[in-house]
């Protein structure tokens, strides 16, 4: 625990049972000393019968060393759930010799009558009291009836709605908006107030000017701008893509992809790297290592967490968009940059994160394209799927693509594939496990709805400008 300045220190009132629910100290730094106090008590000789001699007592203290880590329980006990029975006479017993197996046993442990225990799945999240403030009730005027109950009446949001006032479009919408809201106007006009806010508008203007749909981290690996303002200055632009092949993508506005089947350049390729024994080297073996893991992730009970700074619209109209605060290192024209790897994929280099959304356009790879433009000038309908591209080319490019990236681990880490086959076999076997499983996989993401509490990338993105 001390090891890990995250942690907290846990104390088992009964350390030998598994149903102990333990209170938590937090870690704090300190600068005490840790001293070795002896005392000795030294008798004096008793002249007199009827004199009483005091003992005479010494102190003496020793430094041992500077403590600069204390842990102190701050904490509430929680709740202890012990197995145990209640009779008919009221008689508790013990059920630990019952439900705890602490060696292997034969068939008859597991077939024996025992009451009903069920321990409760999670105790208290918290150990700390805090203050809940309820709503109070609402007055309404008379005649006032509830609505009815739907989606939108249900207490279920995992955080309060960011009204940054984006305009999403699915793809089976008619009509697509050529200009912003009027709300979205007037948030950027607040946050623009100096010149440097009016030079990153002109230049996503450019931006889009060049290409008409982009992605948010190709956006920021190409100019520079607080993450903050980037959320209201993009629905100012352009609309969100919800659905379908430019799905995750912002749209400029009054262009519409499915009537130009040039637009294909521009579709989304959701690619994940795939890693399994199958495939020859497991997850632990990957280079790229995931953005998040269940391995490292803690209870609110054993980590203290420190909240966030949160950004007001008075920052941002103070040049924190770009001109940020003094003392940073990175010049302001590329403080809020991204590298390129975000959204381009090269051959020969690995991607930064397991999950990857790739505009087609950004594919460098000869190989890849040529997949891609295969129908050019034949295209004849834009379907949900596969847009203006052939049925299965997202298919084909993720083959080719995780054999680039097996590739590039079998240069790094030849001892993986001592056992395997020729790079031609690995093709084959690539192509045969990527059929039906990778249709499955498809149709599990088409009718997968997003929710509030996703760590999703795109989700999270759309819940950033609802």
């Amino acid at each position: 625990i001390y090891a890990d300045p995250a942690k907290r220190l846990e104390l088992y009132f009964r350390p030998k049972d598994p149903y102990c629910h333990p209170v938590c100290a937090n870690r704090f730094p300190t600068s005490t000393m840790l001293l070795r106090v002896r005392r000795s008590t030294k008798k004096k000789q008793q002249l007199d019968a009827e004199e009483q001699i005091q003992p005479e007592v010494q102190f003496e203290m020793e430094i041992l060393g500077i403590v600069t880590t204390v842990y102190k329980f701050q904490g509430m006990s929680d709740f202890q759930y012990l197995a145990m029975h209640s009779g008919p006479d009221g008689k508790q017993t013990s059920m630990y010799n019952k439900v705890l197996m602490l060696k292997p046993e034969k068939e008859e442990f597991f077939n024996r009558d025992l009451p009903l225990y069920i321990p409760p799945p999670i105790f208290s999240r918290l150990d700390t009291p805090v203050d809940y403030f309820y709503r109070p009730d609402i007055q309404h005027r008379s005649g006032y009836n509830n609505p009815q109950v739907s989606g939108e009446n249900l207490i279920g949001l995992s955080r309060a709605r960011r009204p940054h006032n984006a305009i999403f479009v699915n793809f089976d919408d008619e009509e697509i908006p050529t200009k912003p809201l009027d709300a979205a106007v007037q948030n950027w006009k607040k946050v623009c107030t100096n010149p440097v806010d009016k030079k990153v508008e002109e230049e996503l203007r450019k931006l889009f000017e060049e290409r008409p749909v982009w992605s948010r981290n190709a956006v920021k690996a190409n100019i520079s701008v607080h993450p903050d303002k980037l959320k209201v200055l993009l629905p100012y632009l352009a609309y969100y893509m919800l659905t379908g092949p430019w799905r995750s993508l912002w749209v400029r506005f009054g262009y519409d992809p499915r009537k130009h089947p040039e637009a294909k350049i521009y579709q989304v390729l959701d690619f994940r790297i795939r890693c399994g024994m199958k495939y020859g080297y497991a997850a632990t073996d990957m280079p790229v290592k995931a953005k998040r893991s269940t391995y490292n992730y803690s209870l609110p009970i054993t980590v203290k967490k420190q909240g966030s700074h949160t950004v007001s619209v008075h920052d941002l109209k103070q040049g924190l968009g770009s001109a940020g605060t003094s003392g940073a290192k990175k010049p302001p024209s590329s403080r809020y940059k991204l590298k390129e790897s975000v959204y381009i994929f090269r051959e020969g280099a690995l991607p930064p994160y397991r999950q990857m959304f790739y505009q087609l356009c950004d594919l460098n790879v000869e190989s890849l394209q040529k997949i891609i433009h295969r129908n050019d000038g034949t295209e004849s309908e834009c379907t949900e799927r596969d847009g203006w591209c052939l049925a299965k080319t997202s298919d084909d490019l993720r083959d080719s693509m995780s054999l680039m990236i097996k590739q590039i681990i079998r240069s790094t880490r030849p001892a993986l594939f001592s056992n395997t086959t020729s790079s031609e076999d690995g093709k084959e076997q690539l192509a045969y496990e990527s059929g039906e499983d990778e249709d499955d996989e498809e149709e599990e993401e088409e009718d997968f709805k997003p929710s509030d509490g996703s760590e999703n990338e795109m989700e999270t993105e759309i819940l950033d400008y609802v």
